[in-house]
């Protein structure tokens, strides 16, 4: 019986981010898809409970630490057949956030640290033959929605995985990016408590009339991972609900309202 192409048994996965609301259901989606998944974060502790093979600690925001972590895993186990780029981080939401501090912040955490992660792991992989890179990018990096220092950074991982996918691909490397809209994370519950109405300003925007659950998303990495998208490299896949397919705001208020 041949194996669906959307398993991935037999294969090791690395899920940076993982102790994060979506990293967290990026591991339970490959391990139930039959993946060994490695784990990466900041500390154990965040990764309480996870089904992991082993686990990887650095802080993205350092490049230095984040390179020398991953070049000692990939020394000790050899390199992993997918890489799931997946940690970020993000506060200042508009330009009056920003100071030249901020923005290289945002910047070494969520551009920076994220070439840093996988330049090691694209280079092993190039010279294995074969390999697998998904970069969780965002809405942001296609439309402006706010964050203006992430959203820069996030646009930067579309033009990382297309240099992949273009000098890579030859040497059997794929790479592709999940843009996210808003996923429903715990990380909402602040903004929520601190205005219950939040969601009546925002669901207008989604043509499906919600956000995103951390499983869809874990779902079109899982897709991108597998050998069920083997023809498909150097695409992003806005997982947002309809919210980059146009302005449903508009649309309902403008056109419709006449």
């Amino acid at each position: 019986m041949t194996q669906s192409p959307f398993r991935l048994d037999g294969k090791t996965v690395l899920v940076t981010g993982a102790g994060g609301g979506i990293g967290r259901t990026l591991v339970e989606a490959f391990n139930a898809a039959g993946a060994s998944v490695v784990g990466a974060d900041r500390e154990a502790s965040m990764l309480a409970g996870l089904p992991l093979t082993r686990t990887i600690l650095f802080d993205q925001a350092d490049a230095t630490a984040t390179r020398a972590a991953i070049e000692a895993d990939i020394a000790a186990h050899g390199v992993v057949d997918a890489v799931i780029a997946n940690a970020g981080f993000t506060r200042a939401e508009h330009l009056g956030h920003l100071d030249d501090e901020v923005w290289a912040s945002e910047m070494a955490i969520n551009l920076n640290g994220v070439y840093a992660l996988v330049d090691p792991i694209t280079n092993a992989m190039a010279a294995r033959g074969a390999g697998n890179v998904v970069l969780i990018s965002s809405v942001n990096a296609i439309q402006h929605f706010g964050n203006p220092a992430y959203s820069a950074a996030k646009a930067g991982l579309i033009a990382y995985a297309k240099a992949i996918a273009v000098e890579r691909g030859g040497e059997g490397v794929r790479a592709n990016v999940v843009a996210p809209g808003s996923v429903r994370t715990p990380a909402w519950d602040h903004r929520l408590a601190a205005d219950p109405g939040l969601l009546d300003k925002v669901l207008p925007h989604y043509p499906l009339g919600r956000m995103v659950s951390p499983q869809e998303v874990a779902n079109a990495a899982l897709f991108l991972a597998s050998d069920a998208a083997s023809g498909i490299t150097g695409v992003t896949i806005p997982v947002d609900a309809g919210l980059t397919a146009g302005n449903l705001r508009f649309v309902n208020e403008v056109l419709r309202a006449q």
